[in-house]
């Protein structure tokens, strides 16, 4: 980032902290807090409030946060265009993701890509509310990120895979090697959900085929929700992804009536997305490919 006092103040408002942030961008904690000071008193006003309990954005730093976050953006995007009319490869590609295709895509795609692209720097950022993933897309936070369909910003699409959606049971269940999970067990027996911010796609399977669950617990912890389901204290619905290789003794079955939902990357624009932004969607595809071919 070519501004580093507005990386700075992104990093403390992040984190909440000038330790944290001088970590993140491999800077002591003193060139931190000098670079915020300097753009306070370039802009004549207070950023944040520091106290012991952590630092706060004041009511100015607050307003003018997106729109240091729009410039910041800019300059990244500039400076990956201007890789390209050099015709170097380098740059930054920043990608968002959930926790199912963090755990059993992104480490493959990422070797493969750091393979291909060892000049292009790749960040992460990991969130389970798809509303959130959507916003840092939409703003250009994030350079594409895998989602699920469908989306409720009108971003661009591209489709990966169908993962189905599987009914979780303890391994010792009396219907562990049943063909499907029927419908008046999903509304008797004591169900644990997956808490995932607005929108889920099991909660929409459940009002499509007229179930109301039994509600146990609602915890937002994909491995959470599996060791309860272990331990016998109810069934869960669950992504195929995040089942695959689960590290607790399950019983998993489709439900009575089988659904799916669509994985995909999605991004602002593939016209505007940098040659870097494309090679990762390129490897991604490849990588996804073959996996499921094998």
């Amino acid at each position: 980032m070519a501004n580093q006092r507005y990386e700075a103040f992104l990093n403390v408002a992040e984190t909440g902290s000038f330790k944290e942030a001088a970590q993140a961008m491999g800077y002591t904690q003193a060139g931190v807090s000098y670079l915020v000071n300097a753009l306070e008193k370039e802009l004549d006003c207070l950023l944040f409030v520091r106290d012991y309990g952590g630092v706060h954005l004041t009511a100015e730093g607050a307003q003018l946060l997106p729109w240091i976050q729009d410039v910041s953006n800019a300059e990244r995007r500039l400076s990956a265009r201007i890789g390209e009319v050099r015709h170097l490869e380098a740059g930054t590609v920043h990608v968002t993701t959930f926790t199912s295709t963090a755990i059993q895509w992104l480490p493959g795609i990422a070797k493969a890509f750091s393979a291909a692209h060892p000049s292009i720097e790749l960040k992460i950022t990991l969130d389970d509310d798809q509303e959130e993933l959507e916003k840092m897309l939409w703003r250009g936070d994030a350079d594409c990120g895998f989602v699920v369909a469908p989306l409720t910003r009108k971003l661009h699409v591209i489709h990966l895979r169908q993962d189905p959606l599987l009914v979780a049971l303890p391994a010792n269940h009396p219907l562990a090697g049943a063909t499907y999970f029927p419908f008046d067990h999903m509304a008797e027996e004591p169900y644990i959900r997956l808490k995932s911010g607005r929108f889920s796609e099991i909660d929409a399977y459940f009002k499509q085929v007229g179930v109301e669950p039994r509600m146990r617990f609602n915890i937002d912890s994909d491995y959470a929700v599996m060791s309860m389901v272990s331990e016998g204290l109810g069934y869960s619905m669950l992504p195929g992804l995040i089942l695959r290789d689960a590290p607790f003794p399950l019983a998993v079955l489709p439900p009575e009536t089988p659904t799916e939902r669509k994985v995909g990357i999605a991004l602002q624009s593939m016209d505007a997305a940098s040659a870097a932004t494309r090679a990762f969607i390129d490897v991604a595809r490849t990588w996804i490919d073959r996996a499921y071919a094998q």
